[in-house]
């Protein structure tokens, strides 16, 4: 990792004389440090609205099957010694009566049993810059683990974050490898928890930057570059505020992607969104649309990064080429902890019988009392194209306990 051999060296030694450590001794930071995981039961049924590919084939676009999952968390961070920190989170995945049908059409995604040590770092903060070097989850608009799935990405590589600025958060880093959520052979038609595996030939390189100077607004700017594919630039402002019990805001979004390919052209969307609430009630109508050179990929969320505001509840938004669409979601707090919601969106593209909308309504509930720490959430998508073939429909329920 050729960011994390940047040595520490000299922060370190600059900071000792005035730091302020947690634990007096190597053995009480391992001994007060924190210890948190989540039980996870899951249960996905999928319908692609095409028949399962011939042979019993592996094909995550075709068939109808449903497939329960479980799994555990476990995360450990040890108390800050000398401004250190080390920390490990442990995912795992168990689909144990998954059918040869569920194997074929979740293979990519949900069927894959194992665990995996996504998280193994070393972390040293001094003043107000913090650098975390190993494996670790990266939460960005361009770089990004996503949970919506059992396992969930993470990264390998070197992390800095300096909040020095007033209300200013800059970040840098590089990534050498990556560990998606399974790691399959279609043709073996085997499937497991996936493991690191090295990230392009030289990896991944990002900056980001967030500015909340202004009052109620909210400016981030981010590039990631995967080398020798694509630089990719985002930006967005985003004004929020309330007057007495009133909430509205305002937001745009802007990415390119420049594709290091000879002769290929650029790609880009935009996206605007308008949101209000009141009370337990919050809504926003969104646009976006992409340019019609070139597909706007997100070429570096080497993850689950989906930025653009038209994005779906279950299924990510739509980067071809030429398509544009609005989406509305509206949701209500019933009582503490309790929410229901629905979502719509409508999506045309370039190619002739290809627009399609989607609804989905989703619910989720956070115990109290005895039962604090566990939740449930459930939520349903339908995608109604306009071609013949290609309309689809899920359901998840997750049920979930954190300790």
């Amino acid at each position: 990792m050729k960011l994390a051999k940047l040595s520490l060296a000299a922060i370190v030694v600059a900071g000792l004389a005035s730091h302020s450590f947690a634990a007096d001794s190597l053995a009480d930071a391992f001994k007060n440090g924190k210890v948190k995981g989540e039980l996870r039961a899951w249960y996905f049924d999928r319908d692609t609205d095409a028949p399962a590919a011939a042979g019993g084939a592996w094909d995550r676009k075709k068939g109808d099957a449903d497939i329960i999952n479980m799994g555990v968390i476990l995360n450990y961070v040890t108390d800050s010694f000398y401004g250190f920190k080390m920390g490990a989170t442990f995912q795992s995945n168990y689909a144990p009566f998954a059918d040869d049908d569920a194997k074929a059409l979740f293979y990519n995604d949900m069927y894959g049993s194992g665990a995996v040590l996504s998280e193994m770092y070393v972390q040293y903060t001094i003043d107000k810059t913090t650098a975390k070097v190993g494996r670790q989850f990266i939460d960005t608009p361009l770089i990004k683990g996503s949970s919506s799935r059992m396992i969930k990405q993470s990264f390998e590589g070197a992390l800095i974050t300096n909040t020095n600025l007033p209300d200013t958060t800059l970040a840098a880093g590089y990534i050498s490898k990556w560990q998606n959520r399974t790691s399959s052979d279609t043709d073996a038609q085997k499937s497991d928890v996936a493991d690191f595996e090295k990230f392009n030939d030289d990896g991944a390189y990002t900056f980001l930057a967030i500015n909340k100077s202004i009052p109620g607004l909210t400016i981030t700017g981010q590039w990631a570059q995967v080398v020798d594919v694509a630089d990719v630039y985002y930006t967005e402002l985003a004004y929020a505020a309330k007057i007495n019990d009133f909430r509205y805001g305002l937001a745009g979004q802007y990415l390119i992607t420049d594709y290091d390919e000879s002769g290929e052209d650029d790609g880009s969307f935009y996206g605007v969104k308008a949101s209000f609430g009141v009370g337990a009630f919050n809504m926003y109508a969104a646009y976006a649309e992409v340019d019609d050179d070139n597909d706007a990929s997100v070429s570096a969320d080497v993850g689950g990064a989906d930025p653009i505001y038209t994005a779906n509840v279950i299924h990510s938004g739509d980067y071809t080429a030429g398509s544009k669409g609005y989406a509305i979601d509206a949701n209500y707090e019933v009582v503490k902890g309790a929410k229901i919601g629905a979502r719509y969106s409508d999506i045309n593209l370039k190619a002739a019988n290809s627009d399609y909308d989607v609804i989905d309504v989703y619910a989720n509930y956070a115990f109290d009392g005895a039962l604090k720490g566990f939740g449930v959430e459930v939520q349903y998508e339908t995608k109604d194209k306009d071609a013949s073939t290609g309309s689809s429909n899920e359901l998840r329920f997750r049920a979930n306990y954190k300790f």
